[in-house]
């Protein structure tokens, strides 16, 4: 029952925004799992949820694992948004025009991201080059950043 209940809880956190004991034991009780606070509490202990701070803003159990892309993504958007001024391409390299002194942030982030169709990254003082698998990678790459920057 409690392996069960387990599985349940993190299945739980991983759909839903749950930020208190109540509001979890609420979803327990729902799902047909008579528990107490008490229970709900260990449970907590055992399976080491933390509350971490989400993209919206507001704090939410999770595994402190499994958010993770959740969380580069949101430094991502932060850092690439600051940074980038303007994206283009040629064939399949993409040039990333940037503010002095900020591509190598905005390169690391971007790498992070691990893009389908990105071979490799190099990145300058104000300008990053993003060698990509062919032209049409590039494109739509590049169609997907200025949708970040809002330019189309």
């Amino acid at each position: 029952m409690k392996s069960r209940r387990h599985a349940k809880i993190l299945e739980l956190i991983s759909e839903y925004s749950i930020d208190t004991q109540e509001e979890l034991l609420k979803w327990l009780h729902d799902s047909g799992f008579n528990v107490t606070q008490a229970t709900v509490s260990r449970d907590i202990k055992e399976l080491r949820l933390v509350k971490s701070l989400s993209g919206d803003g507001h704090y939410r159990y999770t595994t402190g694992v499994s958010d993770k892309r959740e969380n580069i993504s949101f430094k991502f958007h932060a850092i690439f948004k600051e940074s980038v001024q303007t994206v283009d391409f040629a064939m399949n390299t993409v040039v990333v025009k940037c503010y002095t002194g900020m591509a190598n942030a905005a390169c690391a982030t971007l790498d992070s991201m691990h893009w389908d169709g990105v071979v490799g990254t190099l990145a300058g003082d104000d300008t990053i080059f993003v060698l990509m698998r062919d032209p049409k990678a590039a494109e739509d790459f590049v169609g997907v950043l200025k949708k970040l920057l809002n330019v189309e």
